[in-house]
């Protein structure tokens, strides 16, 4: 009898085992570093570099083949210029606290592979 009982309370824990649905795993970006991210601009294609400054900021340098987004209009304009969402984009501002929040912005508007690399006075590597 203890024998039975045993086997069926091993066919329940199996039974519902089986019937939990797997916890969606949360979307995050990475912080990374400059010399990382440089390393990726060097070596890889089909990344987006992205600022997240101010268009004046912007204007008075800014790392070779960035595209503008301030971060304050990253919820409205990000769907329409970063198509997919599984695109490798590469994050940064002047000091890092703004490109953490886009960052963040991003992945909660669904973008899988965000790598925050901080701000440009980190920069070490060519601006225009």
């Amino acid at each position: 009898m203890k024998r039975l009982w045993s086997l069926l309370l091993a066919a329940a824990l199996l039974a519902g085992c089986s019937q939990a649905k797997p916890k969606k795993q949360e979307a995050v970006y990475l912080n990374i570093t400059a010399q990382e991210a440089k390393e990726i601009m060097d070596s890889r294609e089909g990344y987006v570099i992205l600022d997240v400054r101010t268009q004046e900021e912007f204007d008075q340098g800014h790392i070779p083949g960035a595209i503008l987004i301030p971060d304050y209009e990253i919820e409205a304009r990000a769907q329409k210029e970063l198509t997919d969402k599984d695109q490798l984009i590469l994050v940064y501002c002047r000091s890092g606290r703004r490109s953490k929040l886009a960052a963040q912005a991003l992945v909660k508007l669904g973008y899988t592979n965000i790598r925050e690399f901080g701000g440009i006075i980190d920069w070490p590597y060519e601006v225009e």
